[in-house]
């Protein structure tokens, strides 16, 4: 079944039009493709307006662990760090579908 890592970011209010723009042209589709995603989308909360949310979709789990635990991940956090440290804190979290209907 598929699985997903899912990122969540609080983002300053200051930051947050620049962020956008730098994760929809750069951040996304550098990471679909040094991930080897099979896809990838992202929103904010409708509830809570400064959280980023962004999802990447794999094949399985253990897809999700291998990228997790790769060196293009490590690139991304660096290159997200160097952008966004300070303004911008995330969480991570991997997660398998179960159900679909």
């Amino acid at each position: 079944m598929t699985a997903f890592l899912i990122v969540r970011a609080e983002v300053d209010p200051a930051v947050r039009e620049a962020f956008d723009a730098w994760y929809r042209d750069e951040h996304l589709p550098d990471a679909v493709e040094a991930l080897n995603a099979s896809g990838a989308w992202r929103g904010w909360s409708a509830v809570e307006d400064h959280v980023h949310f962004a999802f990447y979709e794999f094949t399985s789990l253990a897809e999700v662990e291998r990228a997790m635990a790769s060196d293009a991940i490590r690139a991304l956090i660096g290159e997200f760090d160097r952008h966004w440290e300070g303004n911008v804190p995330r969480t991570r979290e991997d997660v398998a579908e179960v159900q679909s209907i």
